[in-house]
């Protein structure tokens, strides 16, 4: 086998072992905001997701588990989380006009447990 194969095999093996799996062997994804995106950018999205989106936003509200860190980065991927969890099974989409990213990597942090619905 050739030391590229074997790199590739090795890097696979690596992803496979760290990104979690749901039951049915499908990988779990969460939607956060991409860091790329200028904060107005994002704030608009936010505002988008917590009103006509549908998000569940009362994480991210003062004295709640999800509102430090308080920036606009934070926020958003809470919200878009949120939104895409509720809405990927109906053609929801963690796209937000290219401010949102997908990851397999859960970014719940301390008390601040962001939503994965199968």
């Amino acid at each position: 086998m050739s030391i590229f194969l074997l790199r590739l095999t090795l890097v696979a093996l690596l992803v496979m072992s760290i990104a979690p799996l749901k039951s049915d062997g499908e990988l779990e994804q969460w939607c956060i905001a991409d860091e790329q995106t200028p904060d107005e950018e994002l704030q608009m999205a936010l505002d988008w997701a917590c009103g006509r989106g549908g998000a569940d936003c009362s994480m991210i509200q003062v004295n709640k588990p999800c509102y430090f860190p308080n920036t606009v980065r934070a926020h958003a991927s809470f919200a878009f989380n949120s939104y895409f969890q509720k809405f990927k099974h109906n053609g929801g989409s963690c796209y937000f006009r290219g401010a949102a990213i997908s990851t397999e990597l859960d970014p719940s942090h301390d008390s601040c447990h962001y939503e994965f619905i199968p």
